[in-house]
């Protein structure tokens, strides 16, 4: 079985990493954001297994990916929970919105 060559991969996780830094810049909804953040945690793994793949003998990529995974949901969730109390409370999701009335 040939195997994908890590340039590849990199190059992959580079490109989510971009798109993830991209919408946490410049996109302004809470959930986008979010989003944007997952993107570049997802990013992170990618390179993690990528390289504990190339090095058989270490798998402490591979279990240090996991336990980015399990945080991720459970930030996933902590924050989704902390957008809805936000929205309630403001009645926009938006950030910049949110930002302007608290300078009030």
């Amino acid at each position: 079985m040939e195997q994908i060559p890590l340039e590849h991969i990199l190059l992959l996780s580079a490109a989510l990493f971009s798109l993830g830094i991209l919408a946490v810049i410049t996109k302004r909804h809470a959930v986008v954001v979010l989003m944007g953040i997952e993107l570049i945690f997802n990013a992170a793994n990618l390179n993690l297994v990528a390289f504990s793949r190339y090095d058989p003998s270490l798998l402490q990529g591979q279990l240090f990916s996991l336990f980015v995974i399990v945080v991720a949901a459970a930030e996933a969730a902590v924050a989704l929970a902390i957008v809805l109390r936000v929205y309630q409370h403001f009645k926009t999701a938006n950030l910049s919105e949110i930002v302007s009335e608290e300078n009030r």
